[in-house]
C-alpha cells in the first residue's frame, strides 16, 4: 500500500482525510499512484492532472520526503521509502502571489 497525502482542497472534494492509501500493482511510479488515487476517488479526475494530456496541473507539486518529484518523468520509479510505506507520496498545493 502506498501512502498519499493530499492537499486540503482536494481532500474536501474527495471527502477523505489528509492521508489515504492506494494499492499499486506493477511498478510504483507517479503515474501508477495517481491512476490508483483517481480510481479510488473518481471525483479527483482532472483535478491533479489534465484530462487530455495527463500533465500535472499548475500549482500542484509532488514530493517524496523532501525530494521534489514534480518535474521528473511520471513513469520513473518512486523512491524506495515511498514504495515501502515509510514515507508518503505528497501532493502539495503551491501558492502564488505578488
Amino acid at each position: 500500500m502506498i501512502r498519499v497525502i493530499i492537499p486540503h482542497h482536494l481532500r474536501n472534494l474527495a471527502g477523505t482525510g489528509a492521508e489515504v492509501t492506494v494499492e499499486v500493482t506493477g511498478p510504483v511510479t507517479q503515474r501508477a499512484v495517481l491512476d490508483a488515487l483517481e480510481a479510488r476517488y473518481p471525483v479527483l479526475r482532472g483535478t491533479i492532472r489534465e484530462y487530455a494530456t495527463g500533465q500535472r496541473r499548475p500549482f500542484l507539486r509532488f514530493f517524496a520526503g523532501t525530494e521534489d518529484l514534480s518535474h521528473q518523468s511520471p513513469d520513473e520509479p518512486l523512491p524506495p521509502a515511498v514504495i515501502q510505506g515509510s514515507e508518503p507520496f505528497r501532493i502539495i498545493g503551491a501558492i502564488a502571489g505578488g
